[in-house]
């Protein structure tokens, strides 16, 4: 199944929704206690998903275009958001940094969450050298804590698509990661989030990015340091991963800051990302000043 939150031009009220082709059913009307949000949806566990698959073939609810509404963030106040860093080899060379035996992890602020189609925009005067980064990200089920590699997929919910947007700038000034991608609406996800038996093996994606037309990122996560299992069972052992924790799972090369001549986002750049199998997230960029 696939899930996205869905607000009306006129209103800042995201709605829960199954997306089916290019419509959607809300699923406040297919359940009378339905979940408001995917958390909701996650932290329900399998039953709750069950009832919803069951009402999905059993009741006769209304279908609402998509080209009415606008999509919000496919995760909302989710638990955590655990970034991976250095995680293909391609991007850890032409950033000119070393992939270590344990994997780079930092955490991306909340107020970075955006949705598909929406616009992102920062102020000149921080950065003119603004990246964009396609990840598959990872949606956890359930409590999972000292997971063997073995059993790691069991605890996925599901799967989105992030663009990891950057400042590289302010990365290759401090010494932490977390600020230079949590600018506002730095972490789009989306536009749907898809649950993990519609995902045959996370490891054999078609993962790529164009910028304004070109196309600048072109890779299969197969090409992943290390997989969504083992970076699961790496998460786990020292932190019980709570129901709805979003891990972005690095970026394959291709990145503009590594380019000859660069290529940054720009005053109304348009960055597409896309995952074989999610689908496609579109973000325009307004740089102010």
């Amino acid at each position: 199944m696939r899930f996205a939150h869905l607000r009306r031009a006129d209103s800042t009220e995201a709605k829960l929704a199954v997306v089916d082709g290019a419509d959607a059913i809300l699923v406040s009307d297919l359940l009378p206690d339905a979940p408001a949000t995917l958390q909701q949806l996650i932290e329900g566990g399998d039953e709750l998903l069950a009832s919803v698959r069951r009402a999905l073939e059993s009741v006769d609810a209304p279908r609402h275009p998509l080209d009415g509404w606008d999509f919000d963030s496919a995760v909302l106040a989710p638990p955590a958001v655990l970034a991976v860093g250095l995680n293909y080899a391609a991007h850890s060379s032409e950033l000119g940094l070393k992939t270590d035996a344990a994997p780079t992890v930092f955490t991306l602020w909340p107020n970075s969450l955006t949705g598909h189609g929406a616009t992102t925009s920062w102020p000149r005067e921080l950065s003119e050298a603004v990246d964009y980064e396609a990840e598959l990200g990872v949606l956890i089920g359930v409590p999972t804590k000292d997971v063997p590699e073995s059993e790691a997929l069991s605890r996925v919910w599901g799967y989105t698509v992030v663009n990891d947007i950057t400042a590289r700038n302010v990365q290759f000034a401090e010494a932490q990661w977390s600020r230079c991608k949590s600018f506002d609406g730095f972490t789009p996800t989306g536009p749907v989030a898809v649950t993990a038996d519609e995902i045959a093996d996370p490891q054999d994606l078609h993962i790529w990015t164009v910028v304004d037309g070109h196309t600048v990122q072109d890779a299969t996560t197969g090409q992943m340091v290390r997989s969504v299992a083992a970076l699961i069972a790496h998460l786990s052992q020292s932190l019980t991963l709570l129901p709805g924790t979003l891990i972005s799972t690095g970026s394959p090369g291709g990145a503009g800051y590594s380019r000859d001549p660069q290529i940054f986002l720009r005053d109304r750049s348009t960055v597409t990302v896309g995952i074989d199998g999610i689908g496609e997230l579109t973000t325009h960029c307004r740089m102010i000043g």
